[in-house]
């Protein structure tokens, strides 16, 4: 029998590889005569990198850069030949500040820019931007201003690019932009489709857990509505309905006005990499799973598009996640989901312990589905 493995990474707790290491151990505890394909999974979020890596033979690069408060930090973002790879969250992301430091009115993705802009300047032509994890909330000002573009206020005052400073911008000033979009391509891999502004936009969405207060999310949001007006008023291009836009705080918008990025969905970028739909062809049952099965699984996370796959190709499928927002999408078509949390006494406890209880998930798995795997002989 054959089965596939092919989760997302449960955050804060285990990598993608990590999941599918502990889940292969368990059923081959049940049977040893399972063939098993593990094929771990990212959807653009923080982390992609480190699955890309496993399939890709990839260079590091690491760089001082400018974290989202403007301290100098470590970053390294990827390359092969003239293609580099460039995670958000390693310069500009949430889990580089303190709970106390988190407020999206003053943080930047700048050093994200300063990645970019080495990467360029090291030859590269092809821009993989994956925007998953951000600290900020600035509509990609911050890389916008490491590659050249500059920000004035009414009074002609040079702004910092911080999301408190968006609603401020009265002129965009190109002149001194490092690179011409004709001769770099860039590519924004994210996990929603996000509008820029609105009840649904990157402010009203994502400010809170950004540490935005609900005065300053209105400001926020405002600020997004003040910069695609700017963009317009620029002959930039418009960026308030675009599906994505609102992505890591307005990143995906930024990057399409000012870059002239491609917005790419992520789960269906790694299809592409794993050839996923082939794997699943050739399998008899699919596993996937992330850290947590919500309400937001549907918009591109990797267990929808896993799901999508498997039930395109007739197989069966199920899922296997650190905890479960009831009701499941009945959309999904899971035969069954295992929650590590279901075989733990506290949140603590199935995060410091996941590996193990995904071990005994995996071996319950396969004696409730592969029983009628074929059985290694006694010789």
């Amino acid at each position: 029998m054959k089965i596939l493995i092919s989760p997302d990474k449960f955050k804060g707790s285990l990598s993608a590889i990590e999941v599918c290491n502990a889940l292969a151990k368990g059923l081959k505890k049940s049977n040893s005569s399972l063939d098993i394909t593990a094929c771990p999974m990212a959807d653009g979020g923080d982390g992609s990198l480190q699955t890309i890596n496993y399939y890709l033979n990839l260079k590091p690069v690491e760089l001082l850069v400018n974290d989202p408060l403007f301290r100098p930090i470590k970053s390294t973002y990827y390359r092969s030949q003239k293609i580099a790879y460039i995670e958000m969250s390693s310069a500009s992301g949430l889990v580089l500040l303190k709970e106390e430091e988190r407020n999206c009115m003053f943080t930047s993705s700048f050093g994200t820019g300063e990645l970019i802009a080495d990467a360029i300047q090291k030859g590269a032509t092809t821009i993989n931007l994956f925007i998953g994890g951000s600290a900020t909330n600035d509509g990609g000002i911050g890389i916008a201003s490491a590659l050249g573009y500059r920000f004035f206020d009414a009074c002609e005052n040079l702004l910092s690019p911080i999301g408190q400073n968006l609603l401020l911008i009265n002129r965009i000033d190109d002149s001194e932009v490092l690179f011409k979009t004709k001769e770099v391509q860039v590519k924004v891999i994210c996990d929603v489709n996000t509008l820029l502004y609105g009840k649904n936009g990157a402010a009203y969405i994502y400010g809170v857990q950004k540490g935005a207060s609900s005065i300053e999310i209105e400001q926020l949001n405002q600020g997004l509505v003040n910069l695609s007006s700017k963009l317009l008023e620029h002959d930039l291009p418009n960026i308030s309905d675009i599906p994505g836009a609102g992505a890591a705080g307005g990143v995906g918008g930024g990057a399409f006005a000012f870059l002239g990025a491609q917005l790419l969905s992520g789960i269906q970028n790694f299809i592409e990499i794993t050839q996923l739909e082939t794997l699943i062809k050739e399998c008899d049952l699919v596993i996937t799973g992330e850290g947590k099965l919500d309400i937001q699984t549907e918009e591109g996370k990797v267990i929808s598009g896993v799901c999508q796959l498997a039930k395109k190709n007739k197989k069966p499928i199920i899922a296997v996640c650190g905890d479960v927002d009831l009701p499941i999408s009945k959309s999904l078509e899971l035969k069954k989901v295992y929650t590590v949390l279901s075989k733990s006494k506290s949140v603590e406890e199935a995060i410091a312990k996941a590996a193990e209880k995904l071990v005994l998930i995996g071996h319950e798995i396969g004696v409730k589905f592969c029983k009628h795997a074929k059985k290694p002989s006694i010789q």
